[in-house]
């Protein structure tokens, strides 16, 4: 195991929004849960208004610069044609304002961290335009950002990603800035992912950023169908970080709130946003990207964005001296873990350069996402909620998990059980949403949500 080593800051004092994204997490994170929203407005004040009321909000903040579908898969021109035709678009198009009316834009964080959140294939142009403006952080990966998101194969996204990555990285080296990338890996696809093949591609991804010159990255990791399960991954994911990741990289942890079909009222969707930064809290992770109530049903308004990561931060702080969840490293974490490592190892073996490994598991089956449709993925696995909620391996495929940890006999998933688990999380909250607007103790809600099944 690598001997954890003490990070430096940057060399250079960042411009405004442009902090160390790395050392603000480590700098805050022992005492409070940085708390991060999802926002994209199109028009610079707007978003810039948004920037300024995260930055402004009761809580230690990271603010978002979500971008729009077309900057996301490089159509420049369709998002100059839509901002013509409709006067918004579905984000910010970072390379349409270009980097000196997003360093404007970012100013507005002051000293607060700004991160670019894309979803793109070909980041390129996208790197290019932040590190210009003066930023240094984003997200996303060479499979994660390839598989869920469209029909690039994952040979060019993994080609586009190794360029836009040391680019990235000796950029900001040469302005006396730490790029910060952090996985998506551990969201594929929202939803219905066993948590080994999260953490896998997680680390998996890491290793690529660290290997084209990163050196400060964060592993995702996305709340599931059973809090428990979560903290045991969790508690694996930190210690494969340690395993594989060499001790002088700067890294810390961050959780996604339920990526997969929303509850579609107020009282479920606040319940289940409360309950992921409580995980969050228990797991000792560093950061958590929030989600609002308004998810089912329209994106969030910037007060909405606002309240929302005040009610996460003050339910991790309650969360970090009482709850009913054990703490992350407390949990019998020991099976996940070695499914995740057995996943690594398989990719680690087959090429010294992880790029060319993550293609080769792909073709060979050895990485699988379940329900995925992308031509580059082998599509032979299958997952399912057990009775008790948790994912489960319902058909492994090729993966070489232990036999131990699989199936006892591979099974199929029919079309309404898989209906069904995609609304598990979303009904089930609904159903807890109502029971906590009556007159009945939270910590019931709780055990409910614990034991039944």
């Amino acid at each position: 195991m690598n001997t954890p080593a003490v990070f430096p800051a940057p060399a250079a004092p960042a411009a405004p929004g442009g902090a160390d994204l790395g050392e603000y997490v480590r700098r805050h994170a022992a005492a409070d849960l940085v708390v991060q929203p999802r926002m994209g407005m199109s028009d610079p004040e707007e978003m810039a208004a948004g920037v300024r009321a995260v930055a402004g909000a009761r809580a230690r903040t990271v603010a978002t610069l979500t971008i729009d579908s077309y900057t996301r898969v490089g159509d420049e021109s369709g998002a100059r044609d839509a901002l013509a035709r409709q006067g918004r678009i579905n984000g910010y198009p970072i390379t349409v304002h270009g980097p000196e009316r997003t360093a404007a834009v970012a100013a507005a964080a002051g000293d607060r961290p700004v991160q670019v959140r894309h979803g793109s294939a070909a980041p390129g142009p996208i790197f290019r335009t932040l590190v210009r403006a003066g930023l240094s952080a984003s997200e996303g990966g060479p499979v994660s950002y390839c598989l869920p998101y469209g029909r690039v194969p994952l040979a060019e996204s993994v080609a586009h990603w190794r360029d836009a990555t040391e680019r990235l990285a000796g950029e900001c080296d040469a302005l006396g800035r730490r790029a910060h990338l952090e996985t998506f890996g551990g969201c594929m696809l929202g939803q219905l992912c066993p948590p080994s093949l999260l953490l896998a591609l997680s680390v998996l991804e890491s290793l690529f950023f660290v290997r084209h010159g990163v050196r400060s990255v964060s592993l995702s990791y996305a709340q599931q169908t059973h809090p428990v399960q979560d903290l045991e991954a969790l508690a694996a994911l930190r210690r494969l970080a340690d395993r594989h990741l060499p001790g002088e990289i700067d890294r810390h942890l961050v959780l996604y709130t339920y990526m997969g079909v929303f509850p579609e009222t107020r009282d479920g969707a606040e319940l289940l946003n409360e309950h992921s930064a409580e995980l969050a809290a228990r797991a000792g992770v560093e950061r958590l990207i929030v989600k609002t109530p308004a998810e089912a049903h329209r994106l969030p308004t910037v007060p909405e964005n606002v309240r929302a990561l005040r009610r996460a931060a003050d339910a991790a702080a309650r969360a970090r001296t009482s709850s009913l969840l054990p703490r992350a490293h407390d949990t019998d974490h020991g099976a996940v873990l070695e499914e995740a490592d057995a996943l690594i190892g398989a990719v680690l073996e087959l090429s010294d350069d992880i790029g060319t490994g993550l293609l080769r598991a792909f073709e060979q089956g050895l990485l699988d996402v379940p329900f995925c449709l992308h031509r580059d993925n082998r599509g032979a696995t299958r997952t399912a909620v057990d009775p008790t909620g948790r994912l489960v391996w319902a058909d492994p495929g090729a993966l070489p998990l232990p036999r131990r940890t699989g199936p006892s006999a591979p099974r199929r998933v029919r079309a309404a059980e898989l209906l069904g688990m995609l609304r598990y999380t979303a009904d089930r909250y609904d159903s807890l949403g109502a029971l906590h607007t009556r007159p009945r103790p939270l910590p019931r809600i709780r055990e409910s949500l614990l034991t039944a099944s």
